[in-house]
């Protein structure tokens, strides 16, 4: 009511009829006594609230304001969720214009959440505060374009991002380093190169100055895309400019000169940031090993880190990893095995996925395959999850002793887990096949590698051809030799849409692409690229699904929304792995009624979602602490999935005691309805407790706890990680402590943040004794207590 108030009193007297409104056209002048009543932060956030969402309600008003309020005040408005998003629109524009107000990336940054918010609609909502702020006598500001273009880019829209920069001329604003650095930074994420370089020609051309974060985007995009020639020429440039590189600048470049085979230049380069002033940090340190160790100089890399030890400067887990696996390249398998044993030993360092990977490959390098997989039982033993290369690793040493069958149990196990079976993973077990002359079988994980989206690489090709010819299966041959050769000649697709003499290698296309640049064709140069994804490919669901899964991949979202519908007007149906795909990348991007949006397709098609589907689903509603509806979600899949009726009485009834807050019934409910059909899984019952947990609903995330354990159902280490950690925020120490017993009945092994946690907050709150007797049950259990323990529990735990 207060601010209501306010915001009534700082109402201006009415203009008279048609006078332009502008900056200066502040003629009322609120009581003398508000500045005494309100801050300027609390007049701001009233009047916003109270004005209607209009430039020209709004000027007089913020005008008189403005001598009081600070970029800062200014973004604490626009971040504040609870006034009006187009009246927060207009007040980034009024700012954006105010020379003493104006603050680019503090501001673009606050508005960015609220155009994310708007999501398809950004756009539409800016360019409405746009024509409002036109309406009120102002221009339109460049930060406005900006803040798009951030927007855009930060959800994967690089498309929307491309369009709203190709705009900015249509309403006389000139792009600031700023907005072409956004734009830089999400081209060249999305491998669209040719076009950054271009766009970066043009930035220069247009004699807006390159900074030092536009070279930091460059260098990074062309070294990750094994460009180092052109990242070091952008170094030389951007010295010739004058400007000063950071540690980021001279870590990138050391990486490409790595890379390009120039470890002297790489050594002078390390030296000369000293002599400068710029002392290297550990990622720096960590490029000079890897480099060492890829150019076979682990004996180098060795005498580094020695000298960098007497320095003060300790090894990390990524500097034990680059040496590992140089030992290991270098065919020297004993001390790679030995330094792996030091780490553990001497250090704190617990190995993460790439680690263990590298001790899997070189065990299975070794002949040693015993050795890995007893690695991997322990990764899932720490509760890490084996990712698609680790299991890759392990397949390619069953396939390369022959082990045919082991290699066919651990790819169904994969499936099994839900790891994605990339192309390595299909190239493996096709060359595993062939190499046994077992031809229809090879060709029968090739069609299921491109049933699931899995582009064949020239590998798969070759190898396949090369087994076709050996059995003289000419024609077949033939034939995969014709479908790789268009596959694979993304310039075939240019040369017939733009002319034969157009486009006839990755040169010309670069020049084909600055010409569109500097001709303001932009959004056009953005679209002949995205044109290569489409060439030469068979227009059917499968291609649909590899379009659209690497357009989800580069967070091009709204194109990949784009080619769903497109595959539908041509006739055909999309099926699960489209759906799945798209739901799931559309809820990383938070853009839930689109997600469900699709999914309701799903349903009003016949179909049936798939478990993983309702899964994450399930996880988005429950982050979003939406618990009811990821229940009742559920609840709407049972009869599907147990061939029920829609309104069978068991479910109604579990639905019952759930509204009527029954969380303990209505579970346990549930749980002898899976028993009774053999189907007896944690999930949802494990997300539904992370999701309490969220939501703060700790005691009704223990009761589901207890009831899984009365029912015998494994809880996830994951699960007891989040459950355990929110009991000692809640200062609920038996209960953490029962979960953290529960653990050690599992055998799981807990992250070291979680048992030093649960640790000291018992020795804080005067249970020393409690916490001791826990150390040693979990020393039982097989924990390393001297490397687990952290200095601070230690001296919490064992100090008199």
């Amino acid at each position: 009511m207060r601010c209501a108030a306010a915001a009534r009193s700082l109402l201006p007297l009415p203009l008279p009829a048609g006078a332009p409104i502008h900056f200066a056209a502040a003629a009322a002048v609120p009581p003398p006594h508000l500045a005494a009543e309100l801050d300027a932060a609390d007049a701001l956030h009233a009047l916003l609230s109270a004005l209607p969402p209009s430039l020209p309600a709004l000027l007089p008003c913020l005008s008189l304001l403005s001598p009081r309020l600070t970029p800062h005040s200014v973004a604490d408005a626009l971040l504040c969720a609870s006034l009006p998003a187009a009246s927060r629109l207009r007040l980034f524009l009024f700012s954006a214009l105010s020379p003493r107000l104006r603050s680019p990336l503090l501001h673009s940054r606050a508005v960015v959440p609220l155009l994310l918010a708007a999501d398809a609609d950004a756009d539409a909502a800016m360019y409405a505060a746009i024509d409002d702020a036109r309406a009120a006598g102002l221009r339109a500001p460049s930060a406005a374009f900006e803040a798009l273009v951030f927007a855009h880019a930060s959800a994967g829209r690089h498309e929307e991002a491309v369009q709203a920069f190709s705009r900015m001329a249509e309403f006389g604003c000139r792009p600031t380093a700023f907005v072409y650095n956004a734009l830089l930074k999400a081209l060249a994420d999305s491998g669209a190169i040719p076009l950054a370089l271009a766009l970066y020609s043009r930035m220069v051309t247009a004699g807006c100055p390159p900074n030092r974060a536009t070279y930091n985007v460059l260098m990074d995009g062309l070294y990750k895309r094994g460009m180092a020639g052109d990242a070091l020429k952008l170094f030389d440039e951007m010295i010739e400019r004058g400007i000063k590189p950071n540690v980021k600048t001279h870590t990138v470049l050391l990486s490409s000169l790595c890379n390009a085979g120039r470890l002297s230049d790489a050594e002078k380069l390390l030296q000369s940031m000293k002599e400068k002033g710029c002392p290297p940090d550990e990622v720096t340190y960590n490029a000079l090993l890897s480099g060492l160790c890829k150019a076979a100089r682990v004996d180098e890399a060795f005498e580094r880190v020695e000298l960098l030890r007497g320095r003060g400067f300790a090894l990390g887990l990524k500097g034990y990893s680059c040496l590992i696996d140089g030992l290991f390249q270098a065919g020297r398998y004993e001390e790679g095995f030995e330094c792996y044993t030091e780490m553990l030993e001497r250090t704190d360092i617990s190995p993460d996925i790439v680690l263990y990977t590298i001790m899997i490959r070189g065990c299975a390098e070794a002949g040693r395959t015993e050795d890995a997989f007893s690695f991997l039982d322990e990764m899932k033993e720490k509760g890490l999850v084996p990712d698609t290369f680790c299991y890759n690793t392990l397949l390619k040493a069953l396939c390369d002793v022959g082990n045919l069958d082991g290699a066919r149990s651990l790819r169904s196990e994969m499936l099994q887990n839900n790891v994605v079976l990339d192309s390595t993973t299909h190239n493996i077990m096709i060359c595993g096949l062939c190499k046994k002359g077992l031809l229809d079988e090879a060709l029968q994980v090739f069609e299921e590698m491109e049933k699931t989206g899995c582009h064949p690489t020239v590998m798969t090709y070759n190898t396949l051809i090369n087994g076709l010819y050996r059995v003289r299966r000419l024609e077949e041959a033939r034939m995969l030799f014709h479908k790789m050769e268009m596959g694979n000649n993304p310039s075939l697709f240019l040369r017939l849409t733009l002319g034969a003499n157009q486009v006839r290698d990755s040169e010309s296309l670069q020049k084909l692409v600055d010409k569109l640049c500097q001709s303001g064709q932009v959004l056009k140069a953005y679209k002949l690229l995205q044109g290569i994804i489409y060439s030469g490919v068979v227009p059917d669901v499968v291609t649909y699904n590899t379009l659209i899964k690497g357009l989800c991949k580069m967070k091009n979202l709204d194109g990949a929304l784009r080619l769903f519908k497109e595959l539908q007007l041509k006739g055909l149906s999309p099926d699960e792995i489209t759906y799945g795909t798209l739901i799931d990348r559309l809820l990383r991007a938070h853009r839930l009624n689109d997600a469900m949006e699709l999914f309701h397709n799903i349903l009003q098609s016949g179909g049936t979602p798939s478990l993983s589907i309702y899964n994450s689903i399930m996880r988005s509603l429950c982050r979003m602490r939406k618990l009811s509806q990821a229940v009742n979600l559920w609840l709407d899949h049972l009869p599907r999935k147990y061939n029920l009726s829609a309104d069978d009485e068991i479910i109604a009834n579990a639905r019952k005691k759930f509204e009527d807050g029954s969380l303990d019934e209505a579970i346990r409910e549930l749980v002898k309805i899976d028993q009774e059909y053999g189907s007896v899984n944690s999930n949802p019952y494990t997300i539904w407790l992370i999701g309490l947990c969220q939501a703060r609903r700790i005691d009704e995330a223990l009761r589901i706890f207890h009831i899984l354990v009365e029912f015998g159902i494994d809880v996830t280490p994951a699960c007891c990680a989040i459950l355990t950690k929110f009991l000692c925020w809640e200062r609920n120490l038996s209960e953490a402590v029962d979960v953290m017993l529960y653990t050690l009945s599992k055998r799981f092994i807990m992250s070291r943040q979680v048992g030093n946690r649960i640790l000291r907050s018992l020795c804080i709150h005067q249970r020393r004794q409690d916490a001791q007797a826990l150390a040693w049950r979990m020393h039982l259990v097989g924990y390393d207590m001297d490397a687990y323990l952290r200095e601070p529990t230690k001296d919490l735990l064992y100090s008199q």
